[in-house]
């Protein structure tokens, strides 16, 4: 008996694994017969309970993928007939159900086989549909997370620090949403992929930027949600191969990526840019990133766009030994190539910090002054954190203090918390106020 317990312990985790691998490509392949993404992840639940219930006793299929394609596609008919008799067979469903039924005639091997090619522009029209900007991006990114990332609401709502009922809300607005707009089940046509493409992009980067800098909570880095963003922004660059930005934010994050261990010290502590140990930076991430932004170039039809100018600034830094030897002068003049597409106030604060290793920190200084006024940047900790780092540099340690305090006070992260009032506590009054 236990031997037996055993053995259907080991398939049960067998098919966690299986349905890992394939739960996004069940989805969305029975979201393209059913056009509804929260009926086809039902239906997709439905196959892997039938998968539970069978697997233990038959054995695991040779291709388990197309296993579970096979029962949630009998799940989906089966919803289509009940709504059928519900409706009273309205003519939509009826054709619905016309269309999945002709799938399944006459032989459902030989109709899996078919639709194999088809798998890939299924999870390019489930991205698309997932994070359309009809959505609030906090619906985009949970729904993302839930239908291509296969992360239950317990774990979302762990990643980004929210009740688990606001998540679950989230998602089930969202595919409300998604309804009530009929947002078809498509890959837009070419004079709207732009617009949906940079939404898609915007919640992939997202997802990325909350793992590798938390905004809140007690870790700095949180790198599975880094882990997900990167296998998600691969599979869109494997569908969508000939978009330069998709390749652009493939070698961003590939490039930031290689430096998570180098982040935190052996006791956990924060480790900033300039003190990393770049031996630890991962070698294979970086070559990952250099190919991924040579086929962004190869594939831009004149200027690159913002993903692959920052994946540009992110190639200067895995390039050089040490920050000393960084190209400073090249990363300004691609952070003026980046203020001509994105003339953001972060964007322009980042450029300030290039200019102040290339050319000091009293030219820098000036340009950061000069964003005080910024509407978005009055809740934005790193403005006094790099007015304080300028400020020391040129010896105004009182000031630069306050400005640290200033910067702690608005971050909501406990680890940037701590780097900073470390950073206050380390400046020695100015010579002149020293009793």
């Amino acid at each position: 008996m236990a031997r037996k317990s055993a053995s259907v312990a080991a398939i049960h985790r067998s098919i966690e694994a299986v349905w890992r691998i394939e739960r996004a490509r069940v989805i969305a392949h029975a979201a393209r017969a059913l056009r509804d993404v929260g009926l086809a992840e039902d239906a997709a639940q439905d196959a892997l309970v039938a998968a539970l219930e069978s697997w233990p006793a038959s054995g695991i299929p040779a291709n388990p993928g197309a296993w579970l394609m096979t029962a949630a596609k009998h799940r989906a008919l089966d919803r289509l007939r009940r709504a059928a008799a519900h409706a009273r067979a309205h003519d939509a469903i009826g054709a619905d159900l016309e269309a999945l039924e002709a799938q399944f005639a006459p032989d459902i091997a030989d109709t899996l086989e078919a639709a194999r090619d088809d798998i890939g522009d299924d999870l390019l029209r489930l991205m698309f549909v997932a994070c359309h900007p009809v959505l609030p991006r906090e619906q985009r990114v949970a729904l993302t997370l839930r239908l291509l990332g296969g992360l239950s609401t317990p774990e979302i709502a762990r990643a980004f620090l929210v009740s688990e009922a606001t998540v679950a809300q989230r998602i089930v607005r969202a595919k409300r949403a998604l309804a009530a707009a009929k947002v078809p089940f498509e890959v837009p046509d070419a004079t709207e992929r732009a617009v949906r493409l940079a939404s898609v992009l915007e919640v992939i980067y997202l997802v990325f930027n909350e793992g590798y800098a938390a905004t809140s909570g007690t870790d700095w880095m949180r790198p599975a949600l880094c882990d997900e963003a990167l296998r998600l922004g691969r599979m869109l660059a494997e569908l969508a191969s000939a978009e330069s930005e998709v390749h652009g934010l493939v070698a961003l994050m590939e490039l930031q990526a290689s430096r998570l261990h180098a982040r935190v010290d052996r006791a956990g502590r924060a480790v900033l840019l300039a003190d990393q140990d770049r031996s630890r930076w991962d070698r294979l991430l970086i070559r990952r990133g250099f190919a991924a932004i040579e086929r962004a170039q190869q594939c831009a039809h004149g200027a690159l766009g913002p993903y692959a100018l920052q994946a540009a600034l992110a190639a200067c830094h895995a390039s050089a030994p040490g920050t000393a030897e960084t190209d400073w002068p090249r990363i300004v003049t691609i952070y003026d190539a980046l203020l001509r597409i994105d003339p953001s106030p972060v964007v322009r604060l980042n450029r300030a910090v290039a200019v102040g290793m290339a050319q000091g920190p009293q030219a820098a200084l000036a340009l950061v002054d000069a964003l005080n006024d910024e509407a978005a940047l009055r809740q934005y900790p790193w403005l006094p954190a790099v007015r304080g780092h300028l400020l020391a540099k040129l010896g105004r340690s009182d000031e630069a203090r306050t400005a640290f305090e200033q910067a702690a006070a608005l971050t909501q992260n406990a680890r940037d918390r701590e780097v900073l009032l470390a950073r206050a506590a380390e400046l020695k009054p100015n010579a002149s106020q020293t009793p």
